[in-house]
């Protein structure tokens, strides 16, 4: 499965990290990486926390998810060099100073990185995912999931009903309504549905069949 690297922009307020929290599942059931949502959420709202509590309120920030070999990797950028985020040594009472001990205990590892007028706070957690033998990269695969992943945003339940998780039932209905709706598009601007389908079919089993003589 393709998993291109996704960046969000957001306010550092305490009501988004809940919407971020959401998002990030939604992803990551999209990529195929359920078995790692809850450690992942509990990162992502220690890092976002960590800069609500020591840049402010009102920090405008970017969360970028990628993967790293088998390990998920994600980022939370700031624009502050000056507030760094410690590991403290934080007992069972106390309120705060937690944040970076929960990311250390639950990621095989985190760091920061300075650069020039940003600082990112990074952690990685293990997957589990093997490697496939074979690969399904393809700029066409990752246009598909990007696409799917927006409209999922707009048209999944509510997470009382599925909690975020995108199962592969719910994917094959989402690229249905892509189609569907597409070819209403299509409709609407005087073009030929059917027509479309039979070149996108045709344009398909052309690229299929280029991918693999690739590999022969």
């Amino acid at each position: 499965m393709s998993r291109p690297p996704w960046d969000l922009t957001f306010t550092a307020d305490p009501e988004e990290v809940a919407a971020l929290r959401r998002l990030l599942r939604l992803r990551l059931g999209l990529w195929g990486l359920r078995q790692v949502v809850d450690e992942a959420q509990l990162c992502l709202s220690e890092l976002v926390s960590n800069v609500i509590t020591h840049v402010g309120p009102g920090t405008p920030g970017t969360l970028a998810v990628s993967m790293s070999g088998t390990h998920l990797r994600i980022e939370v950028h700031d624009p502050d060099t000056r507030a760094l985020p410690t590991l403290m040594a934080a007992d069972v009472e106390s309120e705060c100073g937690r944040g970076m001990a929960l990311v250390d205990a639950v990621a095989d590892r985190w760091g920061v990185q300075l650069h020039d007028g940003r600082k990112v706070t990074w952690c990685e957690l293990d997957t589990r995912v093997v490697p496939p033998m074979g690969r399904f990269d393809s700029p066409g695969v990752s246009r598909a999931e990007t696409l799917l992943d927006v409209y999922a945003t707009t048209t999944s339940p509510p997470a009382s009903i599925v909690d975020n998780r995108l199962s592969a039932a719910m994917a094959e209905e989402s690229v249905i309504g892509v189609i569907t709706d597409c070819l209403h598009w299509l409709r609407a601007h005087g073009k030929d549905p059917d027509q479309v389908l039979d070149h996108a079919q045709i344009r398909f089993e052309s690229q299929i069949q280029a991918t693999e003589k690739k590999r022969s």
